[in-house]
């Protein structure tokens, strides 16, 4: 039941990864691909009926998380509490930036927002991608189960890290890049004229960006974890994660020269899945590990709760995530197709 638990909230995770990471993409785009007034709103547009749904995913992973490995919940909010409210903040900063845009006609209200838009959404992919190589590094847990990270120590990695080193600084960068990749190939698919130009051009310089980060970061996690091969080694299915990863950079290249923005969105979904599901199998069964003693690592039996609870838990989970997935079923169909700049404030 444990590892069922385990693989639900990666998959809750990838989900937000994957449905949001696009409108992280698109914010850290904006003032790029998007160079007038008229381009912006129509950028805007391209997200405006989804991007609050898709940060339900994040919220969905965060009580599950809660409920079924309370102490790591308990664990990593304590230690990680300053990254946290950074990350509230930027939430907060995104969404009033896109609901304020539009209240006013004044050029210099609407680059603010803009800009405010562009920062809180860069900041936050570059904040998710050094939390997960936190999670990957390990922290420096104690015997209480507690730790405290300061924001940076010497930049190494080791006994006492801070979140912020050179491997964390490798994760957010790879993290901006790739989630840049999928908000560019969104825009392909669901813009015209030069916002739909531009973010094509964009999408192609950013894949061998990409690519070699994802090349680096190989070699980077086993210097800073030595131990996340070892599943790789003891259990040969769990190949399958860098061979996806390997396939959708692959098919990413194939269907960018075609300029088939569907699959080659479709591709770039497969390619972040595949990203987290390595990180997950290189985990497992350790939620967060320790740089101070594998004793003191956070596993799957030493936080789940009772097998009870997550037995009726797994009912309850089913039939809420089929409702929200019937939920965003319906209002991805019916947002389906390109906007428009006559279109209304949020699109169709």
């Amino acid at each position: 039941m444990g590892t069922l638990w385990f693989w639900i909230v990666a998959a809750m995770l990838a989900a937000y990864v994957v449905l949001d990471g696009f409108d992280l993409g698109v914010g850290a785009l904006l003032i790029f691909v998007a160079r007038t007034d008229g381009e912006r709103q129509l950028a805007l547009k391209a997200i405006g009926p989804v991007w609050d749904g898709n940060e339900v995913w994040l919220l969905a992973a965060g009580g599950t998380l809660f409920f079924a490995f309370p102490l790591l919940y308990a664990s990593a909010f304590s230690g990680f509490y300053m990254p946290l409210m950074i990350v509230l903040w930027l939430l907060i900063l995104r969404g009033l930036a896109i609901e304020l845009r539009m209240h006013t006609q004044d050029t210099l209200w609407r680059s603010f927002w803009d800009s405010v838009l562009f920062l809180s959404s860069s900041l936050l992919a570059i904040i998710f991608g050094a939390a997960l190589a936190n999670v990957i590094r390990g922290v420096p847990i104690g015997a209480d189960g507690f730790f405290y990270l300061p924001l940076w120590t010497d930049w190494r990695t080791g006994l006492n890290p801070g979140i912020l080193d050179w491997y964390t600084a490798i994760g957010g960068a790879m993290a901006l890049a790739a989630l840049a990749l999928h908000g560019a190939l969104y825009l392909a698919l669901k813009t015209t004229g030069a916002v739909e130009a531009r973010a094509w051009n964009t999408a192609r310089r950013l894949w061998p960006i990409v690519t070699a980060g994802t090349l680096l970061s190989i070699p980077a996690t086993v210097v800073a974890r030595p131990s996340s091969l070892d599943n790789y080694l003891g259990h040969p299915a769990t190949i399958l994660a860098p061979l996806g990863v390997a396939v959708a950079l692959a098919a990413l290249v194939v269907f960018l020269r075609r300029r088939d923005a569907f699959a080659a969105f479709l591709a770039s979904c497969g390619y972040l899945a595949a990203m987290l599901c390595g990180a997950a199998a290189g985990l497992y069964p350790t939620l967060l590990p320790s740089t101070s003693s594998a004793a003191m690592d956070i596993t799957v039996q030493s936080a789940m709760t009772g097998s009870h609870s997550l037995s009726v838990g797994l009912v309850w989970w089913s039939l809420g995530t089929m409702l929200a997935l019937f939920y965003f079923g319906v209002v991805y169909w019916l947002f389906r197709g390109k906007v428009s700049e006559s279109s209304g404030s949020y699109g169709h």
